[in-house]
C-alpha cells in the first residue's frame, strides 16, 4: 500500500474509533446528577528542596523565557497552576543549597537567591498562580543551638512569617500556602503558633499544609480542634496514589505536595500520566506537586534530570521540552483551579483511569490514561503489580452534560518498542449520539476530550545544541549589580557562596566571592563539615584550577580548591577529589577527600589570615601539583580515583573567606 493511503487509511480508522459505538467493551457514565466531587486545586512544580533551579537563572534571552513559558504560560505547554518554592534556609536540601533570607537572628535581606524572581515570572505569564513556600532547612540560629527547628517555635514561625510579609513587601508576591517541614515528625504546637502569627499580622488567607510529609497528622487534627482549625490542607510525600481514613475523615484538602520525582524520559511521562489521575481516583487527592519543576542542576547530582523538562546547559543555550510538559498540558490546558470533579470517575475494566471535570458553567473535561505497569513506573513508592490492556470504553453523558454534541481531542502515545510517541496531538472532534461515544483505547495513551477549544501545543525554534561545559572558563565576580546573589553556574553544595561587595578593599579585590555561613544550619540532609560550592563538567580528568583566597578566621580559618569532585547534593559528606587546603596557622594540606581524613601531602606554607593568596592546582593522570603565590608547594604522584569530576572552591569549616579571579583550564 501507498505510504501516503496508507496513513489517510489510518487517520479515517483513529476517527472511526472516536465516534463508532463498539458491542463490546464497558460503558461509564459522566454525570453530575446527585452531586459533584471535590474541589479541584490544581497542578504544580516545585523549585527547591534543593537548588534545582539553580542553573535556569544563568540561560541567556531568549531562551531563558521559552523555559519559563513552556512551564507557565497558559494554553502553551504545562501552563502550571502551582509554583512551590523553598523558602532558603543556608543548607543542602537534596541537590544543593539555598540562601535563606536571614543568615543571622539581626540579618535580612529578601533579594537573596532566585526563588523572588522565578515566582515573579510565573505570576507574569499567569497571574492566578498559586504561589506555595516551605522551609525545607533553617539557619542555625533559629534552633538555639539545637538540630531542632520546633523546640522554640515563636522563633521558627517568626522568621517563615518575615518571610511571607517581605514576599508582598518587597516583590509584591501574595504567599497562598505554608508548609510545615515534616522529615522527621510535624509539631503540633508549632502549627498552631504559626497560625496564631499569621493572623495576628493579617495574614488570615495564608493556608496552612500539614504536615507537608505524610498523612500522620490527620489523626492529630481529629483529636485536637485548635490543631484541626488551624490546618487548611493535608499535604503528603509520594503517596503512591493513595490516603487513609483519617484524612479522608477531616473533611480537609488533601494535596500530594510532593510528587513525582522521577527521571524525565518516556517511562517518566507514563508515571506522572498515571498519578495525576490516580492521586484523585485512589486518593481523593485535588493537588499534586511535582518534584521538580526543571531540572537545572548539575545532572550527576542526586536524582539527575528529575523534572517536567530539563535546562541544564545554560553556557549553551540548549534545553530541552520532555514528555511530562505535555501530559501536564493534558489536564492544565482544559481545567483550572476551583473547578469540580465528577463523583463518576475511576478505573477501567481492563486498566487505566479517567477523571472528569466541569467549571459548573456547562464546561467538561475528561482525562483518561492507560499507562501500563512497566511504562510508569515512578522513583517511590513500590508500585505493585498490575495489567493494562488495549479495551473499547463507552462514555454516556448525563445530567447537564447530556446536550454536549462534541468534544475536543487530544492525544498522547507512548510507543516504547519503537521508541517512537505521539505527545499532545489534536484529533479531530468527537461527534456524540444520544450524549454518547466510545474510545479504542491501547496500552501506553493519555487522552483528554473536553468542551474547552482554547488547547496549543506551544513551540519555539529549536534551542543551540547540547555542548558540554566550555574547558576554559574564569570569572572574577567583578558585577557591580549582579541580578542575583549566586555566582553563573557555581552549585553551592553546602554554605552559601554570594556577590560581595568589600569596600575595605578599594583595590584589585574590590568584588568576590564570599563564604558566609558561619553556624551549621538546620537540615534533614547531611551537610558536610566543609562549605564547597562545585562548577564545571563531571567528566573533567585533567585540569588546572586557580583562584585568589582570602581567610576571615584569625586561628582555625582554612580555604580550599579542588579537582574531580566526585559527589554533591545528599552525598557531598563523603566526596572525593584532590583538595588543596590552606590555612591561617600557615599551614597546607593536600587530601583526597573533602572530609580531609586521606592526606596525600602537607606542611608549611606561610599563609595567614586577613591576606590575598593565589592556589593553583594541577592534576593530570595520576600526578597533581599545587602552587602557592607563584611558587610550587608540592607534587604528589599515586592519585589513583577518583577518575573525574567538577572543580570546586571551599572553607575548612561553616567560616568567613573571600574568592576572587576563579579560573579553571580542562584538557
Amino acid at each position: 500500500m501507498d505510504q501516503r493511503v496508507f496513513w489517510v487509511f489510518a487517520s479515517a480508522v483513529c476517527l472511526l474509533s472516536l465516534t463508532v459505538h463498539s458491542s463490546s467493551g464497558q460503558t461509564y457514565p459522566l454525570t453530575d446528577e446527585g452531586g459533584l466531587g471535590r474541589v479541584f486545586d490544581g497542578i504544580g512544580g516545585l523549585s527547591g528542596g534543593g537548588a534545582t533551579s539553580r542553573l535556569l537563572v544563568n540561560y541567556a534571552e531568549p531562551y531563558r523565557s521559552q523555559i519559563l513559558d513552556y512551564l507557565f504560560k497558559p494554553n502553551f505547554g504545562a501552563s502550571l497552576h502551582i509554583l512551590k518554592v523553598e523558602i532558603g534556609g543556608d543548607a543542602q536540601t537534596t541537590d544543593g543549597t539555598e540562601p535563606s533570607h536571614m543568615h543571622y537572628e539581626n540579618d535580612e535581606n529578601f533579594f537573596r537567591g532566585y526563588e523572588w524572581w522565578l515566582m515573579k515570572e510565573a505570576k507574569k505569564r499567569n497571574p492566578n498562580i498559586t504561589l506555595i513556600a516551605l522551609p525545607w532547612a533553617f539557619p542555625g540560629w533559629v534552633g538555639r543551638g539545637k538540630n531542632w527547628p520546633y523546640d522554640f517555635p515563636d522563633v521558627t514561625a517568626a522568621y517563615v512569617v518575615n518571610w511571607v510579609i517581605g514576599a508582598k513587601k518587597y516583590h509584591d508576591l501574595d504567599i497562598q500556602y505554608i508548609g510545615i517541614w515534616n522529615e522527621r515528625s510535624f509539631n503540633s504546637k508549632y502549627i498552631k503558633v504559626l497560625r496564631n502569627m499569621l493572623d495576628s499580622v493579617g495574614l488570615t488567607d495564608v493556608g496552612i499544609v500539614a504536615a507537608d510529609g505524610d498523612w500522620s497528622v490527620a489523626k492529630s487534627l481529629i483529636a485536637d480542634p485548635h490543631l484541626n482549625d488551624s490546618v487548611q490542607v493535608i499535604g503528603a510525600h509520594y503517596p503512591g496514589t493513595t490516603t487513609v481514613p483519617e484524612a479522608l475523615t477531616t473533611k480537609k484538602k488533601l494535596w500530594s505536595s510532593e510528587d513525582y520525582s522521577t527521571f524525565n524520559d518516556d517511562v517518566g511521562g507514563g508515571c506522572w500520566a498515571r498519578i495525576l489521575n490516580q492521586n484523585y481516583v485512589n486518593g481523593q487527592m485535588t493537588a499534586t506537586i511535582s518534584w521538580n519543576l526543571v531540572a537545572s542542576y548539575y545532572q550527576e547530582l542526586p536524582f539527575g534530570r528529575d523534572g517536567l523538562m530539563t535546562a541544564q546547559e545554560p553556557w549553551s543555550g540548549n534545553y530541552v521540552v520532555e514528555s511530562p510538559i505535555w501530559i501536564t498540558a493534558h489536564s492544565t490546558q482544559f481545567t483550572q483551579p476551583g473547578w469540580t470533579y465528577l463523583q463518576t470517575v475511576g478505573h477501567f475494566a481492563q486498566g487505566g483511569s479517567y477523571v472528569a471535570l466541569t467549571d459548573g458553567n456547562g464546561n467538561l473535561t475528561v482525562v483518561i490514561e492507560t499507562m501500563t505497569h512497566d511504562h510508569s513506573i515512578c522513583i517511590r513508592p513500590p508500585l505493585p503489580p498490575f495489567n493494562v490492556t488495549s479495551q473499547n470504553a463507552t462514555f454516556q453523558l448525563k445530567g447537564s452534560f447530556a446536550s454536549i454534541k462534541e468534544l475536543q481531542v487530544w492525544r498522547s502515545h507512548f510507543d516504547l518498542k519503537a521508541k517512537k510517541h505521539s505527545l499532545f496531538e489534536k484529533l479531530p472532534p468527537v461527534k456524540l449520539v444520544d450524549g454518547s461515544f466510545t474510545l479504542n483505547l491501547a496500552e501506553d495513551e493519555v487522552y483528554t476530550l473536553t468542551t474547552i477549544r482554547t488547547g496549543q501545543k506551544g513551540s519555539f525554534p529549536e534551542p543551540p545544541p547540547s555542548a558540554r561545559f566550555p574547558k576554559a572558563y574564569k570569572d572574577n565576580f567583578d558585577t557591580r549589580n549582579p541580578p542575583f546573589s549566586e555566582a553563573p553556574n557555581f552549585a553551592d553544595q553546602t554554605g552559601v557562596f554570594e556577590y560581595y561587595i568589600n569596600l575595605t578593599d578599594p583595590g584589585p579585590h574590590t568584588f568576590t566571592l564570599r563564604q558566609v555561613v558561619t553556624e551549621r544550619p538546620i537540615t534533614w540532609a547531611t551537610d558536610a563539615d566543609q562549605t564547597v560550592t562545585v562548577i564545571g563538567d563531571y567528566q573533567w580528568q585533567n585540569m588546572m584550577v586557580t583562584c585568589d583566597v582570602f581567610m576571615e578566621n584569625v586561628q582555625s580559618g582554612g580555604v580550599f580548591v579542588a579537582a574531580r569532585v566526585d559527589k554533591g547534593g545528599q552525598s557531598v559528606r563523603s566526596a572525593k577529589g584532590v583538595f588543596f587546603w590552606v590555612f591561617a596557622d600557615g599551614s597546607y594540606k593536600v587530601t583526597n577527600d573533602l572530609a580531609g581524613q586521606s592526606v596525600l601531602a602537607e606542611g608549611q606554607s606561610g599563609t595567614r589570615p586577613f591576606d590575598w593568596h593565589n592556589l593553583s592546582l594541577s592534576v593530570k593522570g595520576q600526578s597533581a601539583s599545587g602552587m602557592l603565590d607563584g611558587r610550587q608547594l608540592w607534587n604528589v604522584t599515586g592519585v589513583s580515583s577518583p577518575k573525574n569530576g567538577w572543580a570546586a572552591i571551599g572553607t575548612h569549616s561553616f567560616e568567613l573567606a573571600q574568592f576572587d579571579n576563579f579560573n579553571v583550564l580542562a584538557e
